[in-house]
């Protein structure tokens, strides 16, 4: 025996080398042994809110429901799981020896294999190592590769691993999965019972079938169950507990709250990953359920689509994103999200101009614009109501949504400066030049997408929350992802009292109800809202801010389709009050006093005081509106003795002349603002031996100075009419018309005259019934 001992030693020493070679090697193939990456299988792409809870998830491209890998495994689940099926996990190497010996002796007694004593580290290598045979050989490979895999890892890395890659049943993989197909919330959330169930469910997936299995497989869970209690794990009472709850039945739909967002992070990167947004679930779902019962309402008109935006400015994130609504005709286009399309603005932009208005000093809040009928460059805006108030106070216009007047300062304000305001506002959309735009870019002549315009509102309001903390103001964006900043594009600077004035212009913002009554929102708080309206009614906005929150709501067809009654105050307000009532309230965003000054404002016209202005009052405005004009409308003129005529210097003595001051308008801003105001006083008129050229009550509206005026022809071939158009001071008076030397005919109270004139230049001529008159000159071209 010593012989043959002493012969092995003297050839083992003479093949140390080689020894020591395949020592080598097989360190150098352990050491090697496992892939970079243990699992490639893609996954599912996970969008959760601001405090984990899913909103939405989207299959593998592989078909399987296997989410992201979890950061953490679920407390219940990894006492389960070890005490199911590796007891020994935290003391072993990979593998069990004990488990090993308890397999064999298990398979004799069975005279089949019905253990593998495989640990679960082995298991997670296996599962690595898909489609391969369950023979010996393999096994040998699991325990070799097992060793090498505890050794790159921790344990809790390992069972994180096994967690996410364990087969759950059907095309389940993984607890976090299984927790939200079975259970309907995350593995964190769920009960012993719960637990137990997913983790017998590795061991046999198959038995996880609605209908089938349903003894078999609660009679394991409550063994697991049963080991658990005596472990020390759970209580008499848990497992009383656990053994009631029964097993989940046909598995519930994931919830899908924001699927044009989770589209949104997909186009950008994210797809197989777990998103954790800003979005706050709760505030979701009200948001949804809000426009979903809309929306039944809405369709009976023909409109099926709705989205709306929620934005938090104290934390600059984004709390709700409904980018449609659902529809089952999937013609009606669901599947597009509105939020990111450019639709037509309507009125919506009118704040912008407004505010920017008030941020160079070129009005006041309730400087008198005119708003009569005009014409420019072929562009003849109207009135919602189609009705005209003479001259409104710029914060009215804005409250009312007046066009006329909005245009009128549009114009002052210049459009290629409104078009360059627009693009630092962030509006991406505006990409084309200010001169294609024209004055129709204030009514909605451009197009803009809700998140740039709630963005824009949103920037604003952060202007006075920063102002009120002592921050400087930097361009701000509102981030949809937990702890990432968005880079602001709102690059236009406005003054905290512009901001301030502009929003409380908004604060109570009223349409015509069926052209004949006012509707004015009232809510328990103050928010400052703006709606709009597209041509053609095609698009209906409603956009409202409070100190906390944008919420930001379009509703129409997503393929263009214009509906009758698609208006932003019927359609799209209800929806923005709603969200607004369910939201936390918020107090009003404090006056900045600061970057206000005291000026003395005129109460009739509502520029800075001249000093004839007999009604003075003395306000806060924001400092640059300093740089405003003194008002133009109150002049001095002199009566007679009698006080009911004007008289001047040339017809009258001065020491007879008794002055007096009154607001002066234009003869046709006159006419309408007195329907409006009963208690303005006209002009009295010139004592007859006083005649003035400088007073004409006769305004002529059409045609303009030096006009060039275009005669079409109709279908049938004949010409058509032009329309000529007057106004007088007196609504009562009567006109008598004149083409060249030709007699038209007279009007009284409305004045408009159809005549045919020919192609040349011709001289209208109007006279009153005092004799007054004013004359125009104008040519026209046409076919005779």
């Amino acid at each position: 025996m010593l012989r043959i001992i002493k012969k092995w030693k003297n050839w083992i020493w003479r093949k140390r080398y080689y020894f020591f070679v395949v020592l080598i090697a097989n360190a150098l193939v352990w050491a090697f042994c496992l892939p970079d990456q243990l699992f490639n299988e893609p996954t599912c792409t996970v969008l959760k809110d601001k405090n984990g809870a899913i909103l939405g998830a989207r299959i593998a491209d592989d078909g399987q429901w296997r989410f992201p890998p979890s950061s953490s495994v679920p407390k219940k689940f990894r006492a389960a799981i070890i005490e199911f099926e590796d007891r020994q996990f935290n003391t072993h190497w990979g593998i069990s020896m004990r488990a090993f010996i308890r397999a064999l002796k298990q398979n004799l007694s069975e005279g089949r294999v019905v253990s593998g004593g495989s640990t679960i580290t082995m298991q997670t290598i296996r599962l690595s190592r898909k489609g391969k045979s369950r023979s010996y050989w393999e096994k040998l490979i699991e325990v070799y590769m097992a060793t090498r895999l505890e050794w790159r890892f921790n344990k809790e890395e390992i069972i994180r691993l096994y967690a996410s890659n364990a087969p759950m049943g059907g095309n389940v993989v993984g607890v976090e999965a299984a927790a939200w197909r079975y259970f309907g919330r995350s593995a964190d959330d769920l009960s012993w019972a719960e637990s137990s169930l997913l983790a017998v469910l590795p061991n046999a997936p198959s038995l996880m079938h609605p209908g089938k299995n349903r003894e078999k497989l609660k009679a394991k869970r409550d063994r697991l169950l049963r080991r658990l209690l005596e472990n020390g794990e759970l209580d008499e009472v848990d497992y009383e507990l656990a053994l009631e709850e029964p097993l989940p039945l046909k598995p519930p739909n994931l919830p899908q709250l924001a699927p044009h967002l989770m589209n949104r992070f997909i186009s950008k990167g994210w797809k197989g990953k777990s998103i954790q947004s800003t979005i706050d679930k709760d505030i979701q779902k009200h948001v949804i359920n809000t426009v979903n019962v809309h929306h039944r309402r809405l369709m009976e008109n023909g409109i099926h689509n709705a989205a709306v935006l929620v934005l938090d400015l104290e934390n600059k994130t984004v709390e709700s994103y409904v980018g449609n609504v659902k529809n089952k005709d999937p013609e009606h286009g669901s599947h597009v999200d509105v939020i990111q399309a450019p639709r037509s603005t309507g009125s919506i932009l009118k704040p912008y101009l407004y505010a920017g208005m008030l941020n160079e000093g070129s009005i006041l809040p309730d400087m008198l614009v005119e708003d009569v009928p005009m014409i420019l460059s072929g562009y003849a805006p109207k009135n919602y109501n189609e009705q005209f108030d003479g001259a409104v106070p710029a914060r009215r216009a804005l409250s009312r949504s007046l066009n006329v007047p909005i245009v009128k300062m549009l114009q002052e304000y210049g459009v290629p400066k409104f078009h360059n305001q627009l693009k630092k506002m962030g509006l991406t959309t505006i990409h084309r030049p200010s001169s294609d735009y024209g004055l129709a870019l204030i009514l909605g002549g451009a197009e803009a997408k809700l998140w740039d315009l709630c963005v824009a509102y949103g920037n604003m309001g952060t202007i006075l929350n920063d102002y009120a903390i002592g921050f400087p103001n930097e361009p701000v964006g509102f981030s949809s992802l937990q702890d990432r900043e968005e880079k602001g594009s709102f690059d236009y600077f406005l003054e905290p009292s512009a901001v301030w004035e502009t929003f409380n212009a908004m604060l109570e913002v009223a349409r015509p109800d069926d052209d004949a009554n006012w509707q004015t929102f009232e809510t328990s708080q103050r928010i400052a809202w703006k709606t709009g309206t597209s041509f053609g009614f095609r698009d209906a906005w409603a956009i409202g801010v409070t100190r906390k929150y944008v919420v930001g709501v379009w509703v129409g067809n997503a393929d263009g389709e214009g509906r009758p009654g698609l208006v932003g105050v019927k359609a799209a307000a209800p929806i923005l009050f709603d969200v607004f009532d369910r939201l936390p309230k918020a107090e009003w965003f404090p006056k900045p006093f600061d970057n206000m000054s005291t000026a003395m404002i005129c109460r009739e016209s509502g520029h800075r005081a001249s000093q004839i202005c007999e009604n003075v009052d003395t306000v806060l405005v924001p400092s640059t509106c300093l740089k405003t004009t003194v008002c133009p409308y109150h002049q001095t003129i002199y009566l007679d003795k009698t006080g009911s005529y004007r008289v001047h210097g040339g017809c009258e003595m001065v020491h007879e002349m008794v002055p007096a001051t009154r607001l002066v308008l234009q003869p046709i801003v006159e006419s309408y603002y007195k329907t409006k105001h009963p208690k303005f006083k006209s002009l009295p008129p010139f004592r007859s031996d006083c005649d003035s050229e400088q007073d004409n009550p006769i305004a002529l509206i059409y045609p303009k100075k030096q006009s060039t005026i275009y005669v079409p022809l109709t279908f049938d071939e004949k010409k058509g009419n032009t329309i000529f158009e007057a106004k007088h001071r007196e609504s009562k008076a009567t006109l008598f018309w004149h083409l060249d030397d030709q007699y038209l005919g007279e009007t009284t109270g409305i004045h408009q005259q159809v005549c045919q004139p020919k192609p040349g230049e011709h001289t209208l001529t109007i006279i009153d019934h005092s004799g007054r008159s004013i004359t125009r000159q104008f040519l026209v071209i046409g076919k005779e």
